[in-house]
């Protein structure tokens, strides 16, 4: 497997998009990766044991994609983009179907425990679930401000709004959060990631901050922010911010990586509050990452964040899908 040989150097994902690439995923029971981009496309590859990659199929949105998740059978991929709707890849056809409808972009998604419920949260300031036997969602909830980023593991469903809004959901009562509050961090968030023990969550912002949040009062006494992607002195006045883009947990471990504007990606261990590794620095951007179902590869995206907006745009920069090997010692938790 491609996390056990030592490769000298991170490998590239053939046909990668040709657009700011805005979500990757792995799917939970194969090396199939998905990346949703702005040029209306989802692509999927497969990623083989050395490493390359075969492009598999390709389906478009009718306006940018934003979103893309697998289902945990992993025979389907739901994606939501700007043209408000969210598509269904069935892997076994080929095709692609709408199932879901939103009056703005839906900018995430998540597949609810179980294999028909799917989640997605919009700028329309609301999460619709859907059943993919029914036309129409099964439950809409309204929300304090439209919607950035949404994770969810077991029963755990948290949405990170605009405003810093955070709202906590149980999946046995999913019409109503049983938790809001305010983002700890002072700027606009830009990813929530749940823990894959549950019970809590991490939250970025596009000041190079990243916030450890427990669901739980009586663990609540472990929350803690720490700084990241930055350069120079923490104190310094000259010292660059720049945003987190990609929160993402090992699935085995636990630990997780950190990913950002500033091209770079760093893995932590939240328990004993430890750096693990830091990484070379990429010529972009890092605007989405994701680690495959056996932590063995951590896949990244080198494309334009829109951190700085339509103006900072450059057309020299080259959207690329890398694929690390993971070492076990890199990502093993340490002691505290």
């Amino acid at each position: 497997m491609l996390g056990n040989q030592s490769l000298p150097k991170d490998i590239e994902v053939i046909n990668p998009p040709t657009d700011g690439i805005s979500e990757l995923a792995f799917s939970k029971t194969s090396d199939l990766l998905a990346a949703a981009s702005w040029n209306n496309e989802v692509r999927i590859w497969e990623v083989m044991g050395d490493g390359s990659t075969v492009a598999k199929a390709m389906y478009s949105h009718e306006g940018p994609a934003l979103t893309c998740q697998w289902s945990a059978d992993g025979t389907k991929l739901a994606s939501g983009g700007a043209d408000m709707a969210g598509r269904l890849f069935d892997v076994a056809t080929g095709q692609a179907t709408q199932f879901a409808k939103h009056d703005a972009p839906i900018k995430s998604l998540r597949w609810i425990d179980g294999p028909n419920i799917v989640a997605t949260g919009s700028w329309d300031k609301t999460i619709r679930y859907w059943d993919l036997r029914q036309q129409n969602p099964v439950s809409s909830v309204a929300l304090s401000d439209r919607l950035y980023s949404m994770d969810t593991h077991g029963s755990l469903l948290v949405t990170a709004m605009a405003d810093r809004q955070i709202s906590m959901f149980d999946m046995s009562n999913p019409a109503m959060p049983f938790k809001t509050m305010e983002s700890p961090l002072k700027m606009q968030t830009r990813v929530v990631s749940c823990f894959i023990t549950g019970g809590g969550f991490a939250i970025g912002s596009i000041e190079g901050r990243v916030a450890i949040q427990y669901t739980d009062v009586k663990d609540s006494q472990g929350n803690f922010s720490f700084r990241c992607h930055r350069d120079g002195a923490p104190a310094a006045r000259d010292s660059s911010v720049y945003a987190v883009n990609a929160i993402s947990f090992h699935p085995i471990f636990g630990t997780f990586a950190t990913a950002g504007s500033d091209g770079g990606f760093t893995f932590w261990d939240k328990d004993s509050k430890q750096k693990l590794k830091v990484f070379n620095k990429q010529l972009g951007p890092i605007s989405t990452a994701a680690f495959n179902r056996t932590g063995t590869i951590y896949a990244y995206a080198v494309s334009y964040d829109w951190s700085k907006g339509y103006t900072g745009a450059s057309a020299e920069l080259k959207n690329s899908i890398m694929l690390c090997p993971v070492q076990e010692a890199d990502i093993k938790p340490r002691k505290k």
